[in-house]
């Protein structure tokens, strides 16, 4: 079976951690009896060099002939970059955006994972850290106040700014779908987080969200208003599987939770549209102060390309064993730069591919 690909290794050390997560799929693969078949495209930094633009055309239609996209990171040093200088609608970030709406990826996938060997890593109390944690937060991508009219005026001599929160109950199902679809393929929890003691839309997103929990008898949801959910996650992050939300909260949430698990390094991350298709990246940047030092951990890269596995190809059993194989080089004792603590074994970006690929099985 083919699995056809678009690879987008980007800027910094994206081009590296990329073809680590190319290593580690090309293992799986040879185990697991499927081949990958990839297609490189610009984005980014690399692309205004070579196309003035930080996203062709032809380039979206490449991501979207393929199956999934796999990337690496965009971007530079914002403060020497000349890509920066450029006005924001072609500067790196904004191929991001631009392939984000081109391929309606609305489904944004966070986890956060605390691994017993960097325990010692978790800012939060030993005994909440020993419990471990194992999150996934569903984040809204492409509504909500970041998507709504907005304008600043003046009235009276006074400045004023608004912001508009849309919800339409269409935005809102089609993510609570995924939700829950994807809390079959954990521990089938949901925990719903809004704000419906105060504004409207969040009474719409749990009206709506009831509403889809009908048709999945088999997953348990609560709500959580999202306060009590932030307090919650250093509380006792271990209460959660999935938790779902719109697009402001879950941007706040997800950093708050990739923060507890110690490294932002180790953190994969998903895009989903309505289909199986979807955009595959570490949670990190491009790292330009790293870049062809061969030091970057590609381990958020790899465990994304687990994602991908799982989510664009329902190939589980491989994507968890590279899972298993990256915990395993962990529990070995071996670490890349970002993670290393006295007594481990310190390896470059190459070595730790190498390692996680020979573990998979």
């Amino acid at each position: 079976m083919e699995l056809k690909i678009t690879c987008i290794p980007g800027d910094g050390i994206g081009p590296e951690i990329v073809a680590e997560a190319k290593k580690v799929l090309d293992k799986a693969g040879e185990v697991y009896g499927f081949t990958p078949v990839y297609t490189d495209i610009l984005m980014g930094g690399t692309s205004i060099d070579a196309c003035g633009v930080p996203l062709t055309d032809e380039a979206i239609e490449t991501a979207r002939s393929a199956q999934a996209v796999l990337m690496g990171s965009i971007g530079g040093d914002t403060t020497k970059s000349p890509w920066y200088k450029l006005p924001p609608n072609l500067r790196p970030e904004a191929g991001l955006l631009k392939i984000r709406k081109a391929l309606n990826l609305f489904a944004n996938l966070r986890p956060a994972y605390l691994y017993k060997e960097l325990a010692d890593a978790c800012p939060l109390r030993k005994e909440i850290s020993d419990k471990g944690f194992d999150i996934m937060i569903m984040r809204e991508l492409t509504g909500g106040l970041y998507f709504g009219e907005r304008k600043t005026v003046e009235e009276n001599g006074v400045r004023k700014a608004i912001d508009t929160l849309v919800y339409n109950e269409n935005e809102i199902r089609r993510i609570a779908i995924k939700g829950f679809e994807i809390a079959r393929k954990r521990k089938k929890k949901v925990t719903s987080v809004d704000k419906a003691n105060v504004l409207d839309s969040s009474r719409l997103w749990r009206a709506v969200v009831e509403e889809v929990a009908k048709d999945y008898p088999d997953v348990t949801l609560e709500h959580m208003l999202v306060d009590n959910c932030a307090m919650q996650l250093v509380k006792d992050p271990a209460q959660f599987d999935v938790i779902l939300t719109e697009n402001m909260f879950g941007d706040i949430l997800s950093d708050e939770a990739s923060m507890v698990t110690g490294s932002i390094g180790m953190l994969s991350s998903a895009s989903l549209n309505d289909t199986k298709f979807g955009l595959y990246e570490p949670s990190h940047g491009s790292a330009p102060d790293i870049a062809g030092l061969g030091i970057a951990n590609p381990i958020a890269t790899i465990l994304s390309a687990a994602m991908m596995l799982r989510y664009s190809f329902d190939l589980d059993q491989a994507a968890g064993a590279i899972e298993a194989a990256v915990q395993q080089v962990l529990k070995d004792g071996y670490r890349t730069v970002d993670i290393y603590s006295e007594g481990c074994q310190k390896v470059g970006c190459v070595q730790m591919g190498d390692l996680i690929a020979e573990r998979i099985q």
